[in-house]
C-alpha cells in the first residue's frame, strides 16, 4: 500500500532532500557527518517533516532501523517485547539499531513513558532512540533528558522560502505523475496547510484522480474532510477520529463546528440532531478559552459518538 502514497513514494532519503529550517538541517547534517546519530526528540506540528528527517539520517548512513507508533501501539507489554526483540541483538550491518518512536507524546506519562526511559538506558550499547511528537509537554522530563529537543519550528523569515521550496516540489510530482495543474491551485494548497506538507500532499493525491488539479478542488475540499470525519465518527473509530483531529487544528474552531453543524442532516438521524447541536454549542463556547483546542474538539466528537445516532 505504502509504494501508491505519494508521501512514501517521493519521502527523502537524504537530510539535505528535506524541507527544513537552515539551522536545523545543518545540525541533522552534522550528525549524518560524524555517523553517530545520538538519542533526540524531534518536536513540532503535525506533517512538518519530523518522521521524514529521522528516516533520512538513518537511510543516508545505511543503519538498521525500526518504527513504532505511539498512538496506536501504546501498551507497555508491546513496546517491551518490540523493543526488547529488536534492541538486544546487534545490527547485521554493524553498529547501533535506531528506534524511531513516532507520535511518543500519545504515550501515557504515568506507565508507559517512565517504561521508556527504562528501556534507553537498558539497551543503550546495542540502541538509539529517535521520538517524534507534536507537543513537547507531553513528554516527561526524565525522558527530554535522555532525548534531548529539536524544534521543528519554521522561523518566519524562513516561511517564504520554505513555501517555495515545497511549491516547487508540489509541482515536479505532479509532473511525474502526469497530472495537469494549475498553479494558483496549488499556490492555495501549500498556503492553506503550511508547515503540514503530509496534508499537501495527500491532498494533491486524493484530487488527482480526475487527472487536474485546478481551482474548483478548493470548494470540495473542507465538505470531503467532514464526510471523513463523519464517517469515522460513525464506525465509533476514535483513533482515525483523533488523528483528523490533530490534521485540521489549522482550521478556526469556530467554522469547523458550524461545517459539523451544516452537516448534521446529511449524517445523523433526525431524532438525535437537537441533543447534538446542544453538544456543539457548549463546545463551541469552550474554544473562546480552553487551552487546548484539540482536546476540546475531541471531547465534543467523542460525546457526539457516544450519543449521537447516524444514518
Amino acid at each position: 500500500m505504502e509504494e501508491f502514497l505519494w508521501v512514501e513514494k517521493y519521502r527523502p532519503t537524504d537530510v539535505q532532500s528535506c524541507i527544513l529550517p537552515n539551522q536545523l538541517k545543518s545540525t541533522l547534517s552534522e550528525f549524518v557527518s560524524s555517523g553517530d546519530i545520538p538519542n533526540v526528540t524531534f518536536s513540532g506540528k503535525p506533517g512538518c517533516g519530523k518522521t521524514t528527517a529521522a528516516k533520512a539520517m538513518l537511510d543516508e548512513l545505511g543503519l538498521t532501523y525500526m518504527m513504532i507508533n505511539g498512538s496506536e501501539e501504546s501498551g507497555i507489554d508491546v513496546l517491551r517485547t518490540k523493543i526488547k526483540n529488536f534492541a538486544s541483538t546487534v545490527s547485521l550491518h554493524g553498529g547501533r539499531k535506531y528506534l524511531i518512536l513516532d507520535e511518543a507524546d500519545y504515550l501515557n506519562p504515568q506507565s508507559t513513558q517512565p517504561a521508556l526511559r527504562g528501556f534507553i538506558e537498558e539497551f543503550s550499547a546495542n540502541c538509539g532512540f529517535i521520538l517524534t511528537c507534536n507537543y513537547v509537554n507531553r513528554i516527561i522530563p526524565a525522558l527530554i533528558s535522555r532525548c534531548p529537543t529539536y524544534d521543528f519550528a519554521i522561523p518566519k523569515d524562513e516561511e517564504k522560502t520554505l513555501q517555495g521550496e515545497f511549491f516547487l516540489r508540489a509541482l515536479n510530482i505532479l509532473k511525474q505523475e502526469n497530472v495537469e495543474y494549475e498553479k494558483r491551485a496549488v499556490v492555495s494548497l501549500v498556503q492553506k496547510h503550511f508547515p503540514d506538507w503530509r496534508r499537501v500532499l495527500n491532498e494533491l493525491q486524493r484530487y488527482s484522480v480526475s487527472g487536474n488539479i485546478d481551482a474548483g478542488i478548493l470548494v470540495n475540499i473542507q465538505s470531503d474532510n467532514i464526510k471523513e470525519l463523519m464517517g469515522h465518527m460513525k464506525r465509533k473509530e476514535f483513533t482515525d477520529v483523533r488523528k483528523w483531529v490533530v490534521n485540521n487544528l489549522d482550521n478556526d474552531p469556530v467554522r469547523l463546528f458550524r461545517s459539523l453543524y451544516d452537516s448534521l442532516y446529511d449524517c445523523m438521524d433526525g431524532s438525535t440532531i437537537p441533543h447534538v447541536v446542544v453538544i456543539l454549542g457548549e463546545y463551541q463556547y469552550k474554544a473562546a478559552f480552553v487551552a487546548d483546542q484539540e482536546i476540546n474538539t475531541l471531547a465534543c466528537l467523542t460525546e457526539i459518538m457516544a450519543r449521537g445516532k447516524f444514518k
